[in-house]
């Protein structure tokens, strides 16, 4: 595997057709989502845009690139919320640095990177505050609130008829509305 620099990553990035992750130095290629994991991350996206509305957020889904700079990192989260104006990695107009918020639908490929070593990438930007970890395959949330330096509080929440509240922006969120457009195996 070669290793680059940054600097690399970023030129080859912004011509690429598909998204790369920076991991120290390693690129590596993001695997397209299913058709699940899309409708998801798209209808976290809507509910979160529509409860927004005239408040001072941006929303991000997918294809906005986050720096982590304390690790040296690049991502690609599947929604974040930065206030609004969003901070920007110095000299680039295309890397957000200051969410408050990430969410990650979890797929099979993804799953144990989003809940060990992405979360922990993500916990070094002082700015977060809340990781939330959607299943694609059963209705299921995981939700981490930030509580303190190093210190963060657990909750999850099962079934349609579940809701959790979003603290950092205040938006309440149903699970039957956010697997609106999801069938699930009856198997």
């Amino acid at each position: 595997m070669e290793i680059c620099t940054a600097e690399e990553y970023l030129t080859s990035e912004v011509e690429s057709e598909v998204r790369h992750e920076f991991r120290n130095g390693e690129i590596i290629e993001i695997a397209s989502g299913t058709p699940t994991h899309n409708e998801i991350t798209a209808t976290f996206f809507f509910l979160l845009t529509s409860a927004l509305r005239k408040h001072p957020y941006s929303i991000f889904v997918t294809d906005q690139r986050l720096w982590l700079p304390e690790v040296n990192r690049y991502t690609y989260p599947d929604v974040m919320i930065t206030p609004r104006p969003p901070a920007l990695q110095p000299s680039r107009k295309d890397t957000v640095m200051n969410p408050i918020l990430i969410a990650e639908t979890l797929s099979d490929s993804t799953e144990a990177y989003d809940r060990g070593d992405k979360f922990t990438y993500y916990r070094t930007l002082e700015s977060v505050q809340e990781y939330v970890l959607i299943e694609q395959s059963r209705p299921h949330v995981e939700h981490y609130i930030k509580q303190g330096d190093r210190e963060w509080l657990f909750r999850d929440y099962s079934g349609l008829e579940s809701c959790f509240l979003l603290s950092s922006v205040n938006v309440e969120t149903v699970l039957a509305d956010l697997y609106e457009a999801v069938e699930f195996d009856r198997t």
